[in-house]
């Protein structure tokens, strides 16, 4: 690790102790204990006004000096009013498209690079109307050569930004691995293998072609769904840095006097959100993993939600998607035990742990929530609640569920500032309940029989293969020349054709139990 990163990360520390962030924590979870005298330490050096009054005025303007990774991390926080408080949130509320843009007599240059000639072909270029850490975005007049003008929003890559996201990763692996070296009981959370998955999931941002293919996924896959509305692409004004799409009108989601203006029913906007981001993640497998409020609209004619920005995108596959809806529906139904066990099927808690006391552990969270609406819940008690229990049961990390996690932190604190009264569970049924009667169903074996014929398919794809190899083993050695060992390697090498002939037996008959016929 570069000596560059550990002093980034130093000057990181010192402004965000300097501005008061060591006050948002609280008291710490028991597994954290070690982190105490640090913090206590850290707040030393606060700014006077934080110590005095205890607020936290000035950590937008601080995320923003220290680079776009940091802002990221302060959108998060800003839908979590009930964890770090309201004034913070706030604050920290403009991070998510009011930051400063870059200079826009830069924008004509840069589009004529990305796009050559048919730059041209986008007119009346406005200045930023959104500015956000990444991009900032233009609207403008698409007058196209063959077709009829319209309005479109460009968005357009912060000059320099691709080294300044490396810089903070960099950095973000240096705290990994000290936190790894110092605190013994954060290896559990694989801090090292978050970075890399929040890594992998910045380069892809990093790169507009790859925003503007998810734009044309998610497409294919809601056309038939109601209630969520995307922009469309518009591939001829596409480059690594420039991304063109339809112009969409809409009242942003956190203005929530507009909404009420307009006469959008928050409640009912509320679930739309909550219950289309189930239904990406759960039956598509591929969910928008940046919904913060800058990223969501609403429609004032329909009351639709409208998403835009969808440079980090989630994907899981079908057996999490069956652990995401497992878990819902076992605190939907107060199943508990359900809850629990396929907490250990997918390696949340090590199979040593006990599946009854997890099974109460699960319970002691899921009961006080349950007939209480959102306003009535202290999400700040309970991610203490559950960050205890991960320890006490000594539970790991999934690194490849992080998008998901904090995608569901992201859209269930929007969707309960939208309605204080908002019931998860009650929402969340209707697409869970459905998702899982399905999977049940006829439709659902096929597509696990499908599933199973697939690996199926595979392995004896292989079998040629390892048939070849065991026959240039053989070979080897000439009949003539076989002597007792040779004799031993020849009935191995049988023996591993037999067994590969098996498991594709095994595989087989396995397909045939499963069919729904």
């Amino acid at each position: 690790m570069l000596i560059s990163a550990y002093i980034r990360l130093i000057r990181a520390g010192y402004v965000l102790a300097r501005e008061g962030a060591l006050s948002i924590p609280g008291d710490l979870p028991p597994a954290l204990a070690p982190l105490r005298f640090g913090i206590w330490f850290g707040r030393l050096i606060e700014r006077p006004s934080v110590r005095r009054t205890g607020h936290v005025e000035r950590l937008n303007k601080a995320l923003n000096r220290l680079g776009p990774t940091y802002v990221k991390f302060g959108q998060t926080l800003a839908t979590r009013p009930d964890v770090v408080g309201v004034r913070i949130a706030d604050d920290l509320s403009a991070l998510q498209d009011k930051m400063e843009p870059f200079d826009p007599a830069l924008v004509p240059a840069i589009l004529a690079a990305a796009l050559g000639d048919k730059a041209a072909e986008l007119t009346e270029l406005s200045p930023p109307v959104a500015a956000a850490s990444i991009a900032q975005v233009h609207k403008a007049r698409l007058r196209p050569a063959n077709g009829l003008p319209k309005t479109v929003a460009v968005k357009v890559l912060r000059p320099g930004v691709e080294a300044r996201f490396m810089a903070d990763i960099e950095s973000f692996y240096a705290a990994a691995c000290m936190a790894e070296g110092m605190v013994p009981s954060t290896r559990r959370l694989r801090p090292t293998e978050v970075v890399e998955t929040l890594d992998r999931s910045a380069r892809l941002e990093l790169d507009l072609r790859l925003e503007a293919a998810a734009i044309s996924e998610m497409a294919e896959n809601i056309k038939d769904d109601t209630g969520f509305v995307i922009p469309t692409v518009s591939w001829d004004h596409v480059a690594q840095n420039v991304l063109t799409t339809s112009w969409v009108d809409g009242i942003p989601i956190r203005k929530h006097a507009a909404l009420d203006a307009a006469g959008i029913d928050r409640k009912a906007l509320a679930a739309k959100l909550l219950q289309s981001f189930l239904r990406h993640a759960i039956r598509d497998g591929f969910f928008h993993a940046d919904m913060h409020p800058g990223n969501l609209f609403a429609d004032p004619k329909t009351g639709d939600v409208i998403a835009v920005d969808f440079g980090i995108m989630g994907r899981i596959n079908r057996k999490e998607r069956r652990f995401l809806a497992d878990i819902l529906y076992g605190f939907i139904t107060r199943n508990y035990r359900l809850v629990a066990e396929r907490h250990f099927d997918i390696g949340y808690v090590p199979k040593d742990q006990s599946v009854d006391d997890f099974t109460l552990a699960i319970r002691s969270i899921g009961e006080p929530l349950h007939g209480r609406t959102a306003s009535d819940i202290s999400m700040a008690r309970v991610l203490g609640q559950l960050f205890a229990i991960t320890d006490l049961f000594s539970m790991q990390a999934r690194p490849e569920l992080v998008l998901l996690q904090k995608s569901m932190v992201l859209v269930e604190g929007v969707a309960r500032a939208l309605d204080a009264d908002l019931d998860i569970w009650t929402v969340a049924e209707p697409v869970v309940g459905d998702w899982l009667r399905r999977e049940a169903g006829p439709l659902g074996r096929i597509e696990e029989l499908r599933d199973q014929f697939k690996v199926f398919t595979e392995a004896a794809q292989r079998l040629p293969v390892i048939a070849a190899q065991a026959e240039l083993a053989l070979a080897d050695y000439h009949a003539g020349k076989a002597r007792p060992r040779d004799r031993l390697l020849r009935g191995a090498m049988l023996g591993v054709l037999g067994l590969a002939g098996l498991v594709l037996l095994a595989l087989l008959w396995r397909l045939l139990t499963l069919a729904p016929w």
